[in-house]
């Protein structure tokens, strides 16, 4: 049986932090900084999403963000925190390394408050049952026809 995973913080309905609390995570902020594109795909990685998904916001020239403003509104509406399409597009069109900065840090709170309960430890000891036990006596006394080289 799966185990199962239960958030141990209340259901937010708003972003963990804000998209300019980069001093929250420094480690973060200089990835976004330095490497964005690395912290995209990472970010984008840790989501469930395709690794490389990013890396097509280059072909749009930097000028539009798709995969940014799909993968915002996305992690929106899987942890239900409020805010909108048109709220999505405004953040992302103003700042969108600081939007993946903020995204990595909400995987990263989510992340920390989960609790994995395993249901299948059961507290009432059964003896081992074993299975596929020969039906007949086993003879000890058996030597192979041909010996064994020992050369090998």
């Amino acid at each position: 049986m799966p185990a199962m995973v239960v958030s141990t913080t209340n259901m937010t309905t708003q972003w963990s932090s804000g998209v300019c609390d980069c001093c929250e995570d420094m480690g973060i902020c200089c990835c976004g900084f330095w490497c964005p594109f690395c912290l995209m795909c990472k970010t984008s990685e840790e989501f469930g999403e395709c690794l490389c998904l990013p890396l097509l916001e280059i072909c749009f020239g930097g000028m539009l963000h798709p995969i940014t403003l799909s993968m915002r509104s996305s992690m929106r509406e899987r942890f239900h925190i409020k805010g909108s399409i048109q709220d999505d597009c405004c953040t992302v069109v103003c700042c969108t390394v600081c939007v993946w900065c903020q995204m990595a840090r909400e995987l990263k709170a989510r992340r920390h408050s989960l609790v994995v309960i395993n249901p299948a430890v059961n507290p009432v000891h059964h003896q081992p049952q074993a299975f596929n036990q020969p039906t007949q006596a086993i003879n000890t006394s058996y030597q192979p026809l041909h010996p064994i080289n020992p050369a090998y």
